[in-house]
């Protein structure tokens, strides 16, 4: 395919439904049922033969870890709604309690689809080399080695736990992990029962051979089983089962708490212990034991889910060995940009030059860091401000805004408290950055911050210039390397000091009143979007060419999608890539036939926010109004968080937006899936013997065009591929 061919393909003939389903709540999708429908996607990647066996394998473990968050915070909701009595129903129709009901019977035929798949995989690592060992293959010189294993590295941790009236049913975490146990003492015969919770700080698999040729490794349950005689001395094991507990994870937050870092700490003590929302449990337990359990976690049989096969397959991440690179995407180095390398690293004077996009991880995410890193020890910088939503442990940022504070610099950090499950990683951050002398705030108790903003003050001669950093994403530099994200760099009067503003609005509640190129939620990001899209309906109105690309994670505000629609009715034509959640119905006639949406799930999780406007004409073109943001477009992120949508002006940074990446994502056919009107799914086809244009190949062998230096030529590389 050729980005030609991609823009010249005809929309697909539209379909119809009932004239009351284009006006009513079937106009849209549902929210929940949209997120499972993404997550099977995930499931699919792991049988898809052109993805290496062992990424593969993380596939099943993305799929089963999203899964689970997904229970212990969106079902969980639901749950609480439904037991309340709450009827009103989401944007398309469908109350809480119907919402579980078809959340539960899809979630189910996942978690069936998922130990098929992982069956089907271990077969073929078997053949690798790679081997999951049952009790029953064990030789005698791996008990050997498993027996000196239990005792020095895995006894000391354990605490092995009767249940009976002296020693009560323990507390189960959320995510927690254990085997109950039915025991016969054999001096009386008296029958016990115990559990053994298996701790989540030793590996999940055991490898039992050090020789590289070979990885055999066995659960670690099953080593458990194996020495329980070190552990119960005196009983033998008459049954047992294996089970894991999903718990309730929201937090609840007092919404005047006067210290909020500390309303944050009890918060997440209550999330530890929150209800019991689902549990999965080994098919064919012991009846005694299903029953004590389920009595002690207080869940009812819609809790309970029999599972035939390895419970906790997120733990399959184990197997993904770095030992084995021919079973895994091949390696690759990100880029240091042309420009940046031009000017002796010296990211000052590369942004000085013009304004510079890195594509991240094609483009190395330490730009961003070098970044904080030279502010931090350049003398002439007087002042940062930085956005923290989540980082990674031991942040090389936090770490550059700690020297920073340190030197005598002023240093502001605004830190979201309400990331979720990052929230004590970022309370720990919030203390560093604190004993260090920065100024932390933590925004507001009912917004969170998302927005992705850094800005650097440095006196250059009689004038103080502001170097700012817009970004897509997280300021992380481990998820840095598999997220899709934008890094948006400038010097620029009006952007430096629109993101001034914003920080004083974060800082000191004073909402600004005038942004020169900058648009915020929850204040005029939706009332701009919405005003670019009417603005393109009546160019089509007009009889011009009207069109609107965008790409995001999630699209399901109800208010958007309604303008979307109105656009397509007026003659826009609409192209959307959204990776994940979609409420809007494409292809519906007298409704959405001008729009078509695809998601890409491959190698790299596509997480940049970007939406182009044809301006009154087609796309690509120089007249385009170009942006990127934070946000996605979900009532959430437009109507209850801090978010940024930033339109970019640089010549060559729009070129690269709209003819580089924009074009690739949508001319992508080997890692794309096409929604139907009906919602399901299809792969985009391929040709027999064809692997498709790849938008992640393309973008790992050609470098963004704004970081280009004296070397590099400007021009936008065409999309093409050739069959293999």
């Amino acid at each position: 395919m050729t980005q030609a061919d991609f823009l010249n393909a005809p929309f697909p003939e539209p379909v119809e439904i009932p004239a009351a389903h284009v006006t009513g709540p079937k106009r849209f999708f549902n929210r929940e049922l949209s997120w499972v429908a993404f997550n099977w996607r995930v499931l699919e990647e792991a049988t898809n033969p052109k993805v290496p066996l062992l990424e593969r394998v993380r596939f099943v473990s993305i799929s089963a870890t999203n899964l689970d968050e997904f229970y212990t915070v969106r079902v969980a909701g639901l749950r609480e709604l439904a037991r309340e009595g709450h009827t009103i129903p989401a944007a398309d129709g469908l109350t809480p309690a119907e919402q579980l009901s078809e959340i539960n019977e899809t979630a189910r035929k996942l978690l069936q689809e998922q130990q098929a798949t992982w069956n089907k995989l271990k077969r073929e690592l078997e053949a690798e080399g790679i081997r999951i060992l049952t009790l029953s293959k064990l030789t005698r010189d791996d008990k050997a080695f498993l027996q000196d294993y239990f005792l020095s590295q895995v006894f000391p941790v354990l605490s092995p736990l009767a249940i009976d009236p002296a020693h009560p049913f323990p507390f189960i975490p959320n995510t927690g992990f254990c085997l109950a146990l039915q025991l016969i003492r054999e001096s009386d015969g008296v029958s016990r029962q115990a559990l053994l919770p298996i701790p989540a700080q030793i590996d999940r698999f055991v490898r039992l051979s050090s020789d590289p040729s070979e990885h055999r490794v066995l659960p670690l349950e099953d080593l458990l089983i194996l020495h329980l005689g070190s552990l119960f001395p005196g009983y033998r094991l008459e049954g047992h089962c294996a089970f894991r507990v999903l718990r309730d994870s929201d937090l609840e937050v007092e919404e005047e708490a006067e210290d909020l870092v500390r309303e944050f700490e009890v918060a997440l003590k209550r999330r530890r212990r929150g209800e019991v929302i689902r549990m999965k449990l080994t098919a064919g337990a012991p009846e005694r034991l299903r029953a004590t359990i389920m009595e002690e976690l207080a869940i009812g049989e819609e809790e309970v889910v029999e599972v035939k096969g390895l419970l906790g397959l997120a733990d399959l991440k184990e197997l993904v060995i770095d030992s084995r690179p021919d079973l895994l995407w091949p390696s690759y180095t990100p880029r240091v940009p042309e420009r940046v390398q031009d000017h002796e690293g010296d990211m000052f004077a590369a942004i000085k030059q013009k304004d510079m996009l890195l594509h991240h991880p094609y483009e190395t995410f330490d730009m961003v860091v070098r970044f904080l890193a030279q502010a931090a020890n350049d003398p002439n910088v007087l002042a940062i401000k930085q956005t923290l939503y989540r980082t990674s442990k031991d942040s090389p940022i936090v770490a550059a805004l700690c020297e920073a504070a340190e030197d005598g610099k002023s240093v502001t950090a605004l830190v979201e408290l309400k990331a979720r499950f990052d929230e004590a990683a970022n309370i720990r951050q919030s203390r560093k950055l604190e004993r260090s002398g920065a100024h932390v705030v933590y925004g507001f108790t009912n917004y969170k911050t998302h927005a992705k903003i850094s800005t650097v003050v440095r006196r250059e001669g009689d004038r103080l210039v502001t170097y700012t950093h817009y970004g897509t994403g997280n300021y992380h530099p481990i998820t840095a390397k598999i997220y899709t994200d934008l890094s948006f760099f400038t010097c620029d009067d009006a952007l430096g000091r629109d993101a001034t503003k914003v920080f004083n609005y974060l800082s000191g509640y004073a909402q600004p009143e005038v942004l020169e190129n900058l648009a915020i939620s929850p204040h005029s990001l939706k009332p701009r979007l919405l005003e670019m899209i009417s603005r393109e309906a009546d160019f089509a109105r007009a009889g011009k060419p009207a069109e609107i690309w965008a790409k995001m994670n999630s699209l399901i505000e109800p208010e958007v999608i309604d303008a979307l629609y109105a656009a397509s009715q007026a003659g826009v034509k609409i192209n959307l890539v959204i990776r994940g959640i979609c409420g809007l119905r494409p292809g519906i006639k007298g409704l959405s036939e001008n729009i078509r949406v695809k998601s890409i799930v491959g190698r790299f999780l596509e997480h940049s926010r970007i939406v182009c406007f044809g301006n009154g004409a087609g796309l690509p073109n120089k007249r385009a109004r170009v942006f990127i943001s934070s946000a996605d477009w979900m009532g959430r992120n437009l109507n209850r968080r801090v978010e940024t949508l930033v339109e970019t002006t640089n010549v060559t940074v729009k070129a690269q937006i709209v003819s580089q990446i924009m074009a690739a994502n949508m001319a992508d056919e080997a890692q794309s899936w096409v929604l139907n009107p009906d919602g399901t799914f299809t792969r985009h086809p391929i040709g027999e013997g064809d692997t498709g244009f790849s938008c992640h190949k393309f973008f790992l062998e050609n470098p963004s065009l704004s970081g280009r230096g004296s070397a590099g030529a400007a021009d936008v590389p065409e999309l093409t591929h050739s069959k293999d």
